[in-house]
């Protein structure tokens, strides 16, 4: 089996004209099916599996997406790293929308989603105190100072249920803990680290939130994705050959672990 770089995204997150399709894999897990086909084939040369997050309509919203079959369906197909390009509002006057940050850190603000595959009987505690591969986001920076972007290298990201906005209330208080705001980063990151996988988080700036007296709607959360998706597509160009060949310790979180 191939070894595969996995997406999950949107599809305007690469360029169409650089991505060749070999396969739709419409797939079957134990946590059933996963957002939508996963489609395999080579980005920049560089064999992936791309999973939509919210489906191919937009059907998911953030707090019924299927992130246990869509991470058991990557691993199943090869994949042993994972990107992950999403929207987030921003926290911080410095992080201005149109950014890209690279996450290291979250925190869980979420209330109602399964956060785990090891539900017993044998438990497991994972450690996550750096929950995501420092090698990719690395790379994924080196490349973004050479293409003269503005990336911020580090980044707290509070995920939220959804899919509702945050009050302003709420906006002002999370403004003390984090710096980016989104819904699905949760339980994402933490089951690609209960496989061992490497996990990447690529976060666009779109806007303020409500702290910030500018109105947050999901109309300003797609223009400015669209404005600003050709930073993405330009990064996960020049930075996908660099992370097929990985020097780093993620796989060595899950050691001891149960079967997933």
């Amino acid at each position: 089996m191939k070894s595969r770089i996995g997406i999950i995204g949107g599809s305007g997150v690469y360029d169409p004209n650089q991505f060749i399709l070999e396969e739709r894999v419409d797939m079957d897990t134990p946590y059933g099916k996963p957002s939508g086909d996963v489609l395999v084939g080579k980005l920049y040369d560089i064999d992936v599996a791309f999973i939509p997050r919210h489906g191919e309509n937009h059907q998911h919203p953030p707090h019924m997406v299927p992130y246990h079959a869509n991470l058991w369906a990557l691993r199943e197909l090869g994949v042993k790293a994972i990107v992950s390009p999403c929207a987030v509002g921003s926290l911080k006057e410095e992080y201005e929308p149109g950014q890209i940050v690279i996450v290291d850190q979250f925190i869980d603000f979420t209330k109602t989603r399964d956060y785990t595959f090891f539900d017993g009987p044998e438990t497991f505690h994972l450690s996550i105190a750096d929950p995501f591969c420092t090698h990719i986001s690395e790379a994924f920076r080196k490349e973004g100072d050479r293409l003269g972007l503005l990336i911020h290298s580090q980044g707290t990201y509070i995920c939220i249920e959804g899919p509702r906005f945050s009050t302003k209330a709420e906006s002002k208080m999370f403004r003390n803990f984090a710096d980016v705001i989104g819904m699905t980063l949760v339980p994402e990151c933490q089951l690609a680290r209960e496989m061992g996988m490497c996990y990447c988080s690529l976060a666009m700036v779109t806007d303020y939130d409500v702290w910030k007296d500018h109105p947050v709607d999901f109309d300003m959360v797609l223009k400015t994705m669209g404005e600003n998706l050709h930073k993405v597509s330009n990064l996960l160009e020049k930075t996908l050959p660099k992370i097929v060949d990985r020097k780093c310790n993620c796989s060595a979180a899950a050691e001891g672990a149960p079967e997933v």
